[in-house]
């Protein structure tokens, strides 16, 4: 089930704290619960993702996003991801989780998320290709900047996105077709 409770705890306390800069980061602290985990009693890996969840929308609230999706009628969507998993997040963990906006190209907007433990390990870290979309498509991200008021230009994509983005370019769609049912 998906942690709605958790997700208005957070919602409200990002509109409570101070307004952030596009680029700046959003910092949430989270705990590991019994009914986040896998059967071998550590954060189920689709669990994380959902974590995820709670520090970007937040992160969008606080910069203003969130208002100007509801303004336009516009939705948000993750459009791939990619995850590494370094240290087990055990049951009542506590984690700092951080979000920031890494860059953008014409279609999608790049965020970044780890976990840090308590300990200073970095538990684990996922960087997300988002989209805002109307009832067209995707709204490019020139007029999403434009919607939010900011004449922001996007940071230089870090090499090591732009080969993830370059590889997903070369990923075959749709998948599977060798094997797919006739």
């Amino acid at each position: 089930m998906y942690p709605f409770i958790r997700l208005f705890k957070d919602m409200y306390l990002a509109r409570r704290a101070p307004r952030l800069n596009i680029l700046d980061t959003h910092v949430s602290h989270h705990i590991c619960w019994p009914h986040d985990l896998d059967m071998w009693v550590e954060l189920n890996n689709g669990r994380t993702l959902t974590i995820f969840d709670l520090g970007r929308i937040p992160f969008a609230q606080r910069t203003g996003l969130i208002r100007t999706l509801k303004e336009q009628r516009w939705g948000l969507t993750v459009a791939g991801s990619v995850v590494r998993y370094r240290r087990r997040v055990r049951m009542f963990d506590r984690v700092e989780m951080r979000s920031r906006l890494l860059a953008w190209d014409k279609r999608f907007m790049y965020i970044e998320q780890g976990m840090w433990k308590t300990n200073g390990d970095c538990a684990n870290h996922a960087v997300f290709r988002t989209a805002v979309t109307d009832k067209n498509g995707i709204v490019t991200t020139d007029r999403i900047m434009q919607a939010m008021g900011l004449q922001a230009t996007s940071p230089e994509m870090p090499d090591w996105v732009a080969r993830w983005i370059e590889a997903e370019d070369m990923r075959p769609w749709p998948p599977m077709q060798d094997t797919a049912p006739e």
